[in-house]
C-alpha cells in the first residue's frame, strides 16, 4: 500500500511537470491523504480480516490512484474540476470497504438472505425508471437523481444480484448437475431448477433493456452463464449461453436503436468521426498518436476525447503512457483477476466459492468489455473501467465488491491454516 501510494504521488507529480512546467505545489498532501487512506484500509485489513489475500487492495488502490491521475490531468487540459470529486468519491469508496468489512462479519450471513437479496437487486434495477427520480444521462436511463446527488443503482445491483445467483446455485447444483429427468429413454438434466433463475434473469435484462443499457445487460449476462457453468461444469449450459447471446445480439442489433448505432461506429467509425463515432475516431488517433511508450504524462491531448474521463479514460493512458502504460493496466486487472479467482479456489464452503467466482466475473468482464470497446475488438458498451475511471457509485460499488473478496478470503484461509496446525499437532503427537 505504501509503494501504491508512491507510485501515485510520483506520477502526479510527472504530469503536473509535463503540463505546466513547474512541480505541483501540493504533492506533499497528495502524499499524505494516499497513506492515510492506505493505513486506513491496511489497519482494517489488519482487524477484520487478518487472513486475507493481500495483493488485492494494494492492487486495486494502485489502479484507482492512477485514475486519480489521469483525471487531475484532464482537468487541466480542460479546466474543469472533477479530481476533487474523485479524491472524495475514492475516500468514500476505501470507508465502505472498512464498513462492508465490519459489517460482514461471516459470509452464511449473506446465504441466509437469499430472496432478500434478490428482492433488493430488483428494486434497485427499478429505481431509475421511476418518474421524477430516474435521469437519462448519455441516452442510458441508469442514474437516480435527488437534488444534487446523482448515483447508479445498477452498480450496488450487479453484487446483491451475484450472491442471489451464487446462494440459488449452491443450493440447486446437485438437480442441475445430475440427469433425473427421462425424456424417451434417456436421462437429461431436469429444467424445472433454472426457471426462478431465468425469471430473474430475464426481468434483469428486460430492465436493463428499457433503460436503453447494453453494457450492463451484457455483463448480467456473462454473470448468469459463467455462474452456471462453474456450479455444473456442463459444457452444454455454456453452449446454450453463446447461442442465447448470438441470438440477443442480432435482436438488440435489429430493434434497439443504441446497439444498432454501436455495432455499426464499431464497423467503421471513420464513416461517422465528425457524429457517432466521434469517440472512437479521437480515441485511436490519441493511441496512436502515443506508440510504444507515450507522449508523457501531462504532454499529450486527452482532452480531446469526449467523455474521456469516464468511459474512454483507457485511451488516454493509450496517448500519454503508450502501449507500455496500457499494459501494464491490463495486467494489473489480469492480477485481480487472478487473486480472485484463487479466492474461489480456497474457499470454505460451495456458495462461497461461487461467490468469489461472480465476483471475479464481475471486475474481469468489466474491464474486459470496456477496453474491448475502446480498441474496438468488440463494440462499445459504456460501461466503466473499474477503479480508473472517473464516478463514485462505480468507485463504492467496486470497493464493496473487493472487501467481500477479502472477508471471503479470510475465512478461507484462516480455515486452512487450521487445519494445518491440526495435523501438525497430530503429527508432533504421534508416536515414532
Amino acid at each position: 500500500m505504501i509503494g501504491a501510494a508512491v507510485i501515485i504521488s510520483a506520477s502526479y507529480v510527472l504530469m503536473v511537470l509535463g503540463n505546466t512546467g513547474t512541480p505541483p505545489s501540493d504533492a506533499a498532501p497528495l502524499l499524505v491523504i494516499m497513506l492515510l487512506m492506505a493505513m486506513g484500509a491496511h489497519v482494517a485489513n489488519r482487524f477484520f480480516a487478518p487472513d486475507a489475500h493481500p495483493v488485492i487492495l494494494p492492487i486495486a488502490f494502485l489502479l484507482n490512484g492512477l485514475g486519480y491521475v489521469m483525471i487531475a490531468r484532464i482537468d487541466l487540459g480542460l479546466a474543469t474540476s472533477y479530481a476533487p470529486l474523485q479524491a472524495a468519491w475514492t475516500a468514500g469508496g476505501v470507508g465502505a470497504y472498512v464498513l462492508t468489512l465490519f459489517i460482514i462479519r461471516r459470509t452464511r450471513d449473506l446465504d441466509r438472505y437469499r430472496y432478500l437479496l434478490l428482492i433488493a437487486g430488483v428494486v434497485l434495477l427499478l429505481l431509475p425508471l421511476m418518474p421524477k427520480l430516474g435521469a437519462t444521462i448519455n441516452g442510458a436511463r441508469l442514474w437516480i437523481h435527488v437534488g444534487s446527488f446523482e448515483f447508479q443503482p445498477v452498480e450496488l445491483a450487479k453484487i446483491v444480484l451475484c450472491i442471489f445467483f451464487a446462494s440459488y446455485f449452491a443450493d440447486k447444483r446437485e438437480v442441475l448437475t445430475i440427469p433425473t429427468a427421462r425424456i424417451g429413454n434417456r436421462l437429461v438434466v431436469d429444467p424445472r431448477p433454472l426457471f426462478p433463475i431465468a425469471l430473474a434473469w430475464v426481468f434483469a435484462i428486460g430492465v436493463m433493456s428499457l433503460e436503453d443499457d447494453i453494457g450492463f445487460s451484457a455483463l448480467l449476462f456473462t454473470l448468469f452463464i459463467g455462474l452456471l457453468w462453474v456450479t455444473t461444469g456442463r459444457t452444454g449450459y455454456l453452449l446454450l449461453g453463446v447461442g442465447l447471446f448470438a441470438v440477443g445480439a442480432y435482436v438488440s442489433t435489429r430493434y434497439f436503436s443504441q446497439t444498432h448505432i454501436r455495432v455499426e461506429t464499431w464497423l467503421d467509425p471513420w464513416k461517422t468521426a465528425s457524429t457517432t463515432g466521434n469517440q472512437l475516431a479521437n480515441a485511436w488517433w490519441a493511441m496512436g498518436t502515443g506508440g510504444i511508450g507515450g507522449t508523457g504524462l501531462g504532454l499529450g491531448r486527452p482532452e480531446f476525447i469526449p467523455d474521456v474521463k469516464s468511459d474512454f479514460i483507457f485511451a488516454a493512458f493509450g496517448e500519454e503512457m503508450g502501449l507500455f502504460g496500457g499494459t501494464m493496466i491490463i495486467v494489473a486487472f489480469m492480477l485481480l483477476v487472478g487473486a480472485g479467482l484463487r479466492v474461489a479456489q480456497a474457499a470454505r464452503s460451495e456458495f462461497a466459492k461461487l461467490t468469489a467466482t461472480g465476483l471475479t466475473i464481475i471486475l474481469g468482464f468489466q474491464a474486459f468489455f470496456i477496453i474491448a470497446g475502446v480498441t474496438r475488438l468488440l463494440p462499445f458498451t459504456g460501461i466503466t473501467l473499474p477503479f480508473v475511471a472517473y464516478g463514485g457509485s462505480a468507485l463504492i460499488a467496486n470497493y464493496v465488491l473487493i472487501a467481500l473478496l477479502m472477508r471471503i478470503s479470510d475465512e478461507g484461509n484462516a480455515a486452512l491454516d487450521a487445519k494445518e496446525r491440526a495435523e501438525d499437532q497430530a503429527r508432533a503427537g504421534a508416536p515414532v
